[in-house]
């Protein structure tokens, strides 16, 4: 198990933690040779250098274990003697404005940074465990709010439609997928498209991961301001474009769907495992089949998988494992090549550097209207989607995995739960189609 290391200097003071008071900015105190600043400083210096989304400091019982989430993957940075923990706690609860003495009760908040002349943002979770409080930071690069539709991975084709259908003048334009899938990523880029001069743009989410520069009203969730409540407040302050961080219940589904009648356009996103259970889902929360077929515009539903690491690329063989997930045949795959990473220090030996998205995109036809009203059973919505050309997201990740761009094991790793429940509706399809049942032994002894 790797200790960090508590002694030395921070190299010219690279790093530097940032308090906000009266809206006045200052670097915050401490001395640098203190055990407890240079281990916060380090914890968070490796995790920016390595690329981390999130920093757990786990306490166990003799040791606090840091660990970092690369990619989507939690890896094992080292670990610090707990007679240190109290002076990390400190400092990490003072940059984000937490109460330090309060060790019963979860907390919240935020920490500003400074990082190679970067500014960075933080939010930190703190909770009391068997062990001591662990510590969860999710990292915020405010570079991630300019990111471009063109940079997610959509195909040409999906990117076009897409396009298109944000910038409709009313309606609900939803996004799709489990927690960590991008979904805000697509949501932050679409509204980079819009025209936030011309138009009164407001965002409510839970939590605020980053901040708009300009002409962007955004609403941190709280328990008194919650989602229905902000959506309210919104419609009274004259929007053009709303964006919901999330439709968790049916009353922020109706004033969605309501104010996507009267004008306006509803950006959100929903748990899904895919773009047509959506509407099964919008349904079940209490939706009215005619107004979701009059306000819905298009639904995308999305995955994230890693991106085969450039610097230790090479041709393999995938498993017949692997071959039977995506209903590959030998033949089929002896015709195609497949890539992966060796893994080197670049990719930290995982083989994989950097993220990028698989979607299916369902635009909301005038066939797919009628299905809708008529509360269609999802298959013939499928069905329909299908022939009017929408592929799905273990199809463009396929097309990926052509590409060279990811590997077989991502892709079934991302859209697993769709690929098997697809097949098991098969296996049940064809043991309904006359198949006759005959008892066991075993069963007749049971009986």
């Amino acid at each position: 198990m790797t200790q960090v290391r508590t002694s030395g200097g921070n190299s010219g003071r690279r790093f530097r933690l940032i308090l906000r008071e009266g809206g006045v900015a200052r670097e915050m105190g401490g001395e640098e040779s203190t055990v407890g600043v240079q281990i916060v400083d380090k914890i968070f210096t490796e995790a920016l250098d390595a690329g981390a989304s999130d920093i757990h400091l786990q306490p166990e019982r003799a040791n606090t274990r840091i660990r970092l989430r690369i990619d989507g993957v939690m890896h094992q940075l080292g670990n610090y003697s707990n007679e240190y923990a109290p002076n990390v706690l400190a400092r990490i609860k003072l940059a984000a404005g937490m109460h330090i003495d309060e060790r019963r009760e979860p907390q919240d908040g935020r920490i500003d940074m400074e990082y190679q002349a970067r500014r960075f943002s933080a939010r930190v979770s703190v909770l009391p465990s068997l062990n001591g409080e662990k510590v969860v930071i999710r990292l915020l690069d405010p570079a991630n709010v300019r990111i471009n539709l063109e940079n997610l991975g959509m195909p040409p084709d999906i990117l076009q439609k897409w396009s298109r259908a944000i910038q409709t003048p009313y309606g609900m334009i939803v996004v799709t997928g489990p927690t960590g899938s991008g979904k805000t990523s697509t949501l932050y880029a679409s509204i980079n498209r819009l025209d936030r001069v011309k138009r009164n743009i407001v965002t409510v989410e839970d939590p605020i991961e980053y901040e708009f520069q300009d002409n962007i009203t955004q609403v941190q969730v709280t328990e008194r301001m919650t989602f229905p409540r902000v959506m309210r407040s919104f419609l009274r302050q004259d929007p053009d474009v709303m964006m919901v961080g999330e439709m968790r219940d049916p009353e922020s589904l109706s004033i969605g769907i309501q104010a996507s009648l009267t004008g306006h356009l509803v950006l959100t996103t929903l748990h899904t495992n895919n773009a047509v259970e959506t509407l099964g889902r919008m349904m079940d929360m209490g939706g009215e089949p005619y107004l979701i077929a009059s306000t819905v515009v298009a639904i995308l539903g999305q995955r994230l998988v890693r991106v085969i690491c450039s610097q230790c690329k090479r041709v393999y063989q995938p498993s017949d494992e692997e071959l039977y997930a995506l209903n590959l045949s030998r033949e089929e795959a002896n015709r195609q090549t497949f890539y992966h990473g060796a893994g080197c220090d670049s990719c930290r030996h995982t083989g994989y550097k950097g993220r990028t998205g698989v979607f299916e995109l369902l635009m909301n036809t005038h066939e797919i209207r009628e299905l809708i009203t008529r509360r269609a059973p999802l298959m013939d919505l499928f069905e329909a989607a299908r022939d009017q050309g929408m592929r799905t997201m273990i199809e463009d990740g396929m097309d990926k995995i052509r590409r060279g761009i990811t590997t077989p094991a991502e892709v079934i790793h991302a859209v697993y739960t769709s690929i098997l429940r697809e097949t098991l509706e098969e296996e049940e399809a064809s043991e309904d189609e006359g198949v006759e049942w005959k008892p066991t032994p075993e069963d007749e002894e049971a009986k």
